[in-house]
This record gives C-alpha cells, structure tokens and sequence, in this order.
C-alpha cells in the first residue's frame, strides 16, 4: 500500500529527517491564503487509496487548524485510504478542567474536533495533568511518545558528566527517567517557602557535584522563568552555567533571548522549529509510525 506524508509549512527539516527513516513518499501540496484571507488548499499528489499522514506541529495552533482541517477533507474528498496526524507538539491540552464559572475544557473540545477528523494521532510528550492519557479524551488511536531516549542520547553525546537536574517537584520523575537513560546521576531542586515573596531553593547534596554540568530537563519551556530561577540559585552554589533541555520550546516573546543573555545554553527538540533544535525527533516519530501502522 502506498505510503505519503505531507509536510505542512515549518516543519521541512524534521519531514525530511522522518522520509529518511520510513517508507513514506513525499506528498506535494499547494498552500496559501487568498487576499481575504482564506486558506487555498490544492493537493498535487495522487493519494487515492494511499495512507496518508500529515505532519504538522500545532504551536500557535488557530493558525493552523483551519488549513489541516481544509486539507484533511480534501484528502478524504480524493479517495484516501485513511489519514492520520502527527502533532510533534499537541495544543489545546491545558484547560483541562473547568477552573472559573463559564469556562469551557478546550482540551475535551480540541480532542472531540480532531478525533472527528482523522484516523489516528501520533504526539511527543503532550501535556497531560489532569487528563492522564490521551485515550481520555481522543476517541481515535493516539500515542503519545516520549522523548526521554533522544534527551539522553543527546546528553551522551555532548556533555561530559552531565547532572540532571528537575527545576521542581513535579519535574522529579521526569528528570529520574531522562538520568536513568543517560547513566548519570539526577536530583530536584526543593524549595522551602518561609513567607509571599520568601522563598528558598536549594539542591540537595550540592557538593557532590561541584565538577558536573548541571542540566535543566522540563518538557515546555514558555516564560523560562522556572528554568532562569532553578540557574541562579545553581550559580549561587557554586555550580557552573546549566543547560536548559526542553522538548517543547514555546518560548514568549524575549524568553529565548533572556535565556541566552542569563548564560545558560539552550537546547530543545525540533518539535517546534526553531534555532535552539539540536535533539532530532524523527527517529522516535519513525517508531511511533511501525507501531501505530
């Protein structure tokens, strides 16, 4: 059966990494929006009866939904055998909970919008709090992957004696399985609240790693202010410029720039493009591709 992916705009290097590795062809679109606005979608491929996936990371997702949704139904139109979606990064999962009078759960809503669309999902490291798996609120196959095996290989790689560090406690699980991978020790910062404004971080055993590289591991960085904060107290103890690893960089306006500017170095996966990529995701999407095909 024929395979075709289709690389939505953004995403070229990580599509081109992903044909690489699979036997996907490469699928051929045109794009763009008419002067009012609306989205043109022309499908140039012949995908009748092919398996189609689209490859589309929905980071700043009002943009992009409307074109996937267009061209989704437009494959469908073109006789498709099935389409699914791979959403390296997956919007719309923090309203989770109804938290004010008057609130809808955007993240139920997303997730019945997309399951009513296409065949399968295929996401790196959604952020799931309350919901606790995918299967919760998509009613179609979705697997979620996790890049803890590329975190690690890349800090094999490139740091000598690196120390995982999670910036918090909800961190502590994530930052035991990245240290696990990697065969290097790991510890979470604590910190201790003595008033409003008075609060202490500290890391356990510090002086034990005074000749390690401290490594932040978070799945999003957004503010970078957790990861900016967890930095200063590490400098403070006598540790040297940390790396900050996010898989997800959303990165508000200036936070990449403060990062940087703070000393630390910045590392993230190409889940969202941007120039701090260093981790590839293809070879964890390849995978999560064999098992969900």
């Amino acid at each position: 059966m024929k395979r075709i992916l289709i690389v939505m705009p953004g995403q070229e290097a990580l599509g081109s990494s992903l044909l690489a590795r699979t036997d996907f062809q490469a699928g051929v679109i045109e794009l763009r929006r008419f002067p009012d606005g609306e989205s043109y979608v022309r499908v140039l491929s012949d995908v009748r009866n092919a398996e189609v996936a689209i490859l589309c990371q929905l980071h700043q997702p009002d943009d992009k939904v409307l074109p996937l949704l267009l061209l989704v139904s437009t494959l469908r139109d073109l006789g498709v055998r099935r389409v699914g979606l791979i959403a390296p990064y997956l919007a719309y999962m923090r309203q989770d909970k109804r938290f004010r009078e008057g609130e809808g759960i955007s993240a139920r809503y997303f997730a019945r919008l997309i399951s009513q669309q296409v065949d399968w999902l295929l996401t790196v490291d959604p952020h799931l709090h309350r919901i606790h798996a995918l299967s919760e609120v998509y009613s179609i196959p979705a697997l979620a992957m996790t890049a803890v095996q590329p975190i690690a290989q890349w800090l094999r790689e490139n740091v000598t004696k690196p120390l995982v560090i999670g910036p918090d406690e909800e961190s502590e699980q994530w930052a035991a399985r990245v240290a696990q991978a990697a065969d290097c020790p790991w510890e979470v910062l604590t910190k201790e609240r003595f008033g409003d404004r008075d609060v202490r971080i500290s890391l356990p055993h510090v002086e034990q790693y005074t000749a390690c590289i401290p490594v932040l591991v978070d799945d999003i960085i957004s503010t970078g202010r957790t990861m900016l904060q967890a930095a200063a107290h590490l400098q403070a103890a006598g540790l040297v410029a940390p790396i900050c690893i996010g898989v997800h960089g959303i990165f508000a306006e200036g936070a990449l720039a403060e990062m940087q500017a703070a000393g630390v170095t910045v590392v993230t996966s190409n889940s969202i493009p941007d120039i701090s990529n260093q981790i590839d995701l293809a070879p964890l999407l390849a995978d999560g591709l064999r098992h969900l095909l």
